[in-house]
C-alpha cells in the first residue's frame, strides 16, 4: 500500500480547530512589513491591495487578492479598491497563463461564514489556475490535496510577475 503524506495539512487542520483572536487578521499581519513578503508569500503590492499565496492551496499557484484596510463586507471598499482589486485579478491571470499555462480559472470570493469564507471579516478574492482532470478523488475521499509542488517554488515563480 502506497501513503502519501501531507504534513502542511496538519498545520491547517491545527490552526483551524483552535478559535482564533478577533483581534488577529494574517491578512492584516502580512500587509504591514514588505521585508517579510518572502516569509508571508507576498508576491506583489499595489497602492490599496496586495497578491498573497494561499498557505493552503487547493491547487499550486492559488493567490488570493486582498486590500490593505481591514474590511469584512466588498460594499465597505472604496470605487478606487475594488477598482485596483480587479487589475491585480486581471495582471494575477497574465501572471498565472504564463507561468502556469493553465487551461482555465476560478475566481470569486465568499463573503461571510455562511458563504464559505475561512477568514470572514477581511474581504479578498481567490484566482485558481485550472487545468483539464486536474480535480481527482484524494480531497474528496481522502481529506488531502496533491500539489506539485512547495510553496517557496511558486512564490519564487510568481513574485515579479504581477
Amino acid at each position: 500500500m502506497e501513503r502519501l503524506w501531507s504534513p502542511r495539512r496538519y498545520e491547517y487542520i491545527a490552526n483551524t480547530s483552535v478559535q482564533k483572536s478577533q483581534d488577529s487578521c494574517f491578512f492584516c499581519e502580512a500587509a504591514k512589513n514588505p521585508a517579510d513578503d518572502a516569509v508571508n508569500f507576498v508576491v506583489h503590492r499595489g497602492a490599496l491591495n496586495f497578491a498573497i499565496l494561499n498557505r493552503y492551496p487547493y491547487i499550486s499557484g492559488h493567490l488570493m487578492i486582498a486590500p490593505y484596510e481591514h474590511l469584512g463586507q466588498l460594499s465597505a471598499a472604496s470605487k478606487e479598491v475594488t477598482d485596483e482589486m480587479m487589475d491585480l485579478v486581471k495582471r494575477s491571470q497574465t501572471a498565472l497563463l504564463e507561468v502556469y499555462k493553465p487551461d482555465g480559472f476560478n475566481i470569486g470570493m465568499n463573503l461571510g461564514r455562511a458563504a464559505g469564507a475561512g477568514v470572514a471579516d477581511h474581504i479578498h478574492m481567490h484566482m485558481l489556475p485550472r487545468w483539464g482532470g486536474d480535480t481527482n478523488f484524494m480531497s474528496t475521499i481522502g481529506e488531502t490535496r496533491v500539489l506539485p509542488e512547495e510553496l517557496s517554488v511558486t512564490y519564487q515563480k510568481l513574485k515579479g510577475n504581477i
